[in-house]
This record gives C-alpha cells, sequence and structure tokens, in this order.
C-alpha cells in the first residue's frame, strides 16, 4: 500500500470548506486526473479517473461523514483499492485546515513507478492547492450535504 497525508489551511468558515467537498460531482474542477464523478445515492459515488494515461473507473463508498467535521471512503468492487479520509479544523471563524488522507495499492509498472518517485504526493499536493483556490475564490460552496453517516458498528443515541 502508498500512502499521502497533505494538510492546507484555506481561508473560508469551516462550514463552507466542508459543504464544497460533499459536492463530489464539482471534483473534476479542482482534481487533476479525475474526469468524472456522479453521485449515486448517499453513500456511493461512481469515479471516472485517468492518471499516468490510465483509465480507470469504480465505485467509492462513503464510511463515514459528519458535518463540520470528516468524510471517509473506500473504494468497492472493481480493481481499484483505496481509502481516505479528509478532516476539517475550524482554525478561526474565516479559516479552516483541511487534511486529506490517502491509501491506495498502486496496479501494473506505471503506478508502481509513479508511486516509488512522488507522483502521488506531488499530485495530492496540487488538488488540495487546487481545492484551496477553487473555494477562496467562489468564497461559498457550490452546494452542501449534511447527513451524518456513523463509522459501522457505532450506533448513536439521541
Amino acid at each position: 500500500m502508498s500512502g499521502v497525508t497533505e494538510t492546507i489551511d484555506v481561508h473560508v468558515p469551516v462550514r463552507t470548506a466542508y459543504n464544497q467537498w460533499t459536492q463530489f460531482e464539482s471534483f473534476p474542477q479542482f482534481m487533476s486526473g479525475v474526469e468524472s464523478i456522479r453521485q449515486i445515492d448517499d453513500r456511493r459515488t461512481h469515479w471516472v479517473t485517468k492518471v499516468g494515461g490510465v483509465k480507470r473507473e469504480f465505485d467509492a463508498e462513503i464510511t463515514e461523514q459528519h458535518p463540520d467535521e470528516r468524510i471517509a471512503w473506500k473504494s468497492i468492487g472493481g480493481d481499484t483499492k483505496h481509502a481516505g479520509v479528509v478532516t476539517f479544523h475550524r482554525l478561526g471563524d474565516q479559516d479552516t485546515r483541511v487534511t486529506v488522507q490517502l491509501d491506495w495499492q498502486p496496479e501494473g509498472l506505471v503506478e508502481k513507478a509513479g508511486s516509488a518517485v512522488g507522483a502521488d504526493e506531488r499530485q495530492v499536493r496540487a488538488d488540495t492547492k487546487r481545492f484551496k483556490e477553487f473555494v477562496e475564490e467562489r468564497g461559498s460552496a457550490t452546494g452542501a450535504w449534511r447527513g451524518d453517516i456513523p463509522r459501522p458498528g457505532t450506533t448513536f443515541s439521541s
């Protein structure tokens, strides 16, 4: 498995940063290599990516989501194996720290070579920087989904 963690501070309220991150279909506007994402339901998305000339399609399942705090997911089915979590930390009324953690299994020679020379880390760093620019330039999110998805095996009492 390969992994990367990237942190960036964005000059928007935590609610704005979180709301924008829940708009998965907008990811191609700031994530290189992501051709499209389609929201299937509250928990599942379908991704089409092309990285290093390798095109992949896969579904991902949100495994945990708490408004203004975190979104965790993992790939399901297919040959692409990855998982991740994005956390949101309020630094002030207009500032948020966003941390992206990704783990994946590189497949094939091209992906393994790219991972070995740090191409994955550079791409995640560039994507988080583009997210910062995207959300700061807008000043607001393109939409929001504020649902709460507990981690499997966790129950919440009212």
